[in-house]
């Protein structure tokens, strides 16, 4: 059954995006009507070196194209994308060094900073000369502990400058997460918050930065801002205003590098065992970003581009490539909720945001505490929202065009931290469906296939990418020969890349996500999304979330449902009733769990998403490989050894 239509582009609109005119410019050679998004998709697959030609133009990129734009390969992990390019991130990031605004960052505090591009550049030279004169220089690893501020922006692109690699993650990591993340990669700098305010509490990150300290050959430790008199370092540290002062009137110089030189390192989760640190390019995180950022999201120049984001999600890499689009980055560091769950929505007319970036948890959020935005705002600014982190309900795609905005364009897109990018998302000349993604990002061969390797459509299937793309990583650190890296996406499937999640491919061109593949249900062999049954629960008012695992029972699986009730209510017989009956309506009988069980709170990693992995695991009485991944490890103890799971 095909899914409703909730919004559709306007041809005015549809004729003013970027995506609609390099069509338009391009596709008419190649048979391709601009309205066709299908085509060109087909075009940018079939054809990459002429694609990705094209794109480098329409884009803009500044650096030395070379001659060829790819160099293909049997084995699509040796695919180069413009092997002769030379080019640098923070030249692209920082162009037209102006005063239009660059940076408005907001903290949980109410402290409201803005930069102008000239500013921004001027800062990023003089940081650059810093981190020059501490030694850093091509392929040297800077670390961060850091908050989504102007600073953590500001050293993130000198890295990039001088062209060495940078690694950050957030203050609340703790100790040991952070320790298991930046101790690895041995940096030669270390860029730190000493402190930050959550939800109006202040946070001491001492703590963290000491065991980094600790564990790593730090030779430098900069502080983002000036520390509390009574905490001590294992270092000495220069505060970020007076190391930066020292090189002022410093010119800024950009190392251009191929575009296969690692630019930055992200951690995987981890909730599967030590994270690992995937590197990827900086040339080819600037070409996908941008090609997601402006012909997917259609921002354009002086647009103001929010995304709620840590420094610890690749979101944060992927906001910060709106600069080389021209947009004005406004960031928040904070609890999204407080002092009230309206905060956020309070930028969108405050700031006179254009796209609204979020989790799928937040907007669902948002609902349950019954904010209609659409009421109490003008949101006259606003274009588009996007959503990622989770798949978004159904009910929350009805719930932002109800009570936010009819005219929008709300995207949910899907990508990750290995990729450092999206493989589908937002099509701005397509109609946004329920429950759907709109369509694969341009250059993407996806397909869904079933156990067989046989293609799939209209049905549940594993998720891959037949084809390679800019952002597929460099590597693992410490991966020489490249095993675990062949070992964590391409061994399911032959030269493609299996990305681990449970997709459907519609008929229209959209993608509807059913969870987890390495988190699957398989109840009597039958493969099930646990988003499937998420769907259906969290319709249920008295139910704040749930997590579904599969529990392995007398030679088989069977399904068990954990909960956690609204104002901790009782879970009778009667919600447990109501509950199965849902499911059993809204999904399949073989959805319906074989337990109910009350949990006091789900598991999440420092993201946000809920760890099925690390329940599995436990009620199994199998040891959770890294509980620092995850932001509430303690409640964990809460399914352990559960009477209901004996029978």
């Amino acid at each position: 059954m095909d899914n409703p239509v909730l919004w559709t582009p306007s041809k005015e609109r549809i004729e003013a995006s970027n995506l609609y005119r390099f069509i338009d410019k391009t596709g008419d050679a190649h048979g391709v009507a601009p309205t066709d998004y299908d085509g060109f998709l087909k075009w940018s697959i079939e054809k990459p070196d002429a694609f990705y030609a094209a794109l480098w133009d329409e884009l803009g990129i500044i650096g030395e194209r070379g001659n060829a734009a790819v160099a293909n390969a049997d084995d699509i992990r040796r695919v180069q994308f413009f092997p002769e390019a030379k080019l640098n991130y923070a030249e692209n990031a920082l162009k037209e060094p102006d005063s239009r605004p660059a940076i408005i960052a907001h903290r949980d505090d109410g402290t409201r900073r803005c930069v102008s591009r000239r500013e921004l550049y001027e800062l990023v030279a003089k940081t650059a000369a810093g981190l020059k004169a501490a030694g850093v220089g091509v392929g040297d690893r800077v670390g961060a502990i850091v908050t989504n501020d102007i600073e953590a922006i500001t050293c993130y692109l000198a890295t990039s400058a001088v062209g060495a690699i940078w690694a950050s993650c957030s203050p609340d990591f703790g100790p040991a997460g952070a320790t298991d993340r930046l101790a690895q990669i041995d940096p030669k700098v270390l860029i730190a918050v000493p402190h930050y305010s959550y939800a109006g509490k202040h946070i001491d990150v001492s703590p963290s930065i000491n065991a980094v300290l600790d564990a790593a050959n730090i030779k430098k430790l900069i502080l983002t801002e000036r520390p509390e008199a009574d905490v001590s370092f294992a270092s000495e540290y220069e505060v970020f205003a007076d190391w930066t002062e020292n090189y002022a009137g410093q010119e800024l110089q950009f190392e251009r590098l191929p575009l296969d030189a690692p630019m930055a390192i992200l951690f995987s989760s981890g909730t599967t065992g030590k994270p690992k640190c995937i590197m990827h390019k900086g040339g080819g995180l600037l070409i996908k970003h941008l090609t997601e950022i402006v012909m997917h999201t259609d921002i354009k120049p002086g647009d103001k581009f929010f995304y709620y984001t840590t420094c610890g999600w690749m979101m944060w890499n992927w906001l910060v490539s709106g600069l080389a689009a021209g947009a004005t980055l406004v960031t928040f560091d904070g609890n999204p909720f407080y002092p009230k769950p309206k905060r956020l929505i309070d930028l969108i007319d405050d700031e006179q945001l254009n796209i609204f970036g979020t989790s799928a948890k937040y907007i669902d959020a948002l609902s349950n505490f019954e904010v209609k935005p659409g009421e109490s705002h003008e949101l006259s600014s606003l274009k588009t929202v996007l959503s990622t982190g989770s798949p978004l309900l159904p009910e929350s795609f009805d719930y932002v065009y109800e009570s936010w905005k009819q005219d929008l364009a709300l995207a949910s897109i899907s990508g990750g931290t290995d990729i450092c990018g999206c493989f589908m998302g937002g099509v701005p000349i397509k109609p946004v469906v329920k429950s759907e993604l709109q369509g694969a990002q341009l250059g993407m061969d996806l397909d869904t296939l079933d156990d067989e390797g046989n293609s799939v459509a209209g049905v549940p299937g594993e998720f891959v990418c037949k084809n390679a793309h800019p952002s597929m990583p460099v590597g693992f650190w410490g991966d020489e020969g490249g095993a675990r890296y062949k070992a964590a996406y391409f061994e399911r499937f032959d030269n493609m890349w299996a990305h681990g999640d449970f997709v459907e491919k519609r008929p229209n061109g959209g993608y509807v996500i059913h969870g987890r593949s390495d988190a699957t249900l398989n109840p009597g062999g039958v493969r099930i999304g646990t988003a499937e049954i998420y769907r259906q629960v969290e319709t249920i008012s008295e139910i704040e979330e749930a997590i579904a695992v599969g529990q392995d029972w007398q030679g088989d699986q069977r399904v068990i449902l954990f909960v956690r009730t609204k104002d901790d209510a009782p879970l009778g017989d009667d919600l447990i009733k109501q509950i199965k009956t849902r499911i059993r309506t809204g999904a399949t009988p073989r959805h319906v769990p074989a337990k109910v069980i009350k949990v006091d709170d789900i598991p999440r990693t420092r993201s946000g998403k809920i760890s099925e992995i690390a329940v599995r695991d436990v009620i199994h009485g199998r040891a959770i490989k890294n509980t620092t991944a995850l932001a509430n490890a303690e409640c964990l103890e809460g399914y352990k050894e559960l009477a209901e799971l004996k029978s």
